[in-house]
């Protein structure tokens, strides 16, 4: 039987779930696939965005559902504006073709949107760690 630090809530719980599913959502538009020999990553953002307006779409449609979620759990709307912000600026670069296709490698908002979320996330509904005694 594990014991936790701390008593676990139902909230807690459920918050832990949908973040590491947005974890995985987060890693699979940004930094899925990686370029052998080296250490560049890309994701699905990056592919999609190889095609004209629906590809676009797609994956800033993924992006927003991230966004989505972040207000469900209860993220600050200043919070919630930097998000938007970084998959505005996302959507920016993806619109300029050729260079778009290589910023989409380098601007990963998906991963920038994760940490602010996993920084409200530690201080709202902490991740329960196993009691080690």
């Amino acid at each position: 039987m594990t014991s936790y630090a701390f008593p676990l809530t139902d909230t807690s719980l459920r918050a832990g779930e949908t973040r590491a599913r947005l974890d995985k959502l987060a890693r699979f538009l940004d930094s899925a696939i990686r370029v052998p020999e080296t250490n560049v990553r890309f994701g699905a953002d990056a592919l999609l965005n190889l095609i004209p307006v629906v590809g676009t779409l797609t994956s800033k449609g993924m992006s927003a559902y991230l966004i989505w979620e972040a207000h469900r759990l209860g993220v600050p709307m200043r919070t919630l504006l930097r998000m938007a912000g970084n998959v505005g600026a996302d959507f920016v670069i993806s619109a300029i073709p050729v260079v778009g296709w290589a910023g989409d490698v380098f601007f990963r908002s998906n991963l920038r949107n994760m940490a602010l979320l996993r920084r409200h996330l530690d201080q709202v509904h902490p991740v329960a760690k196993p009691f080690q005694g």
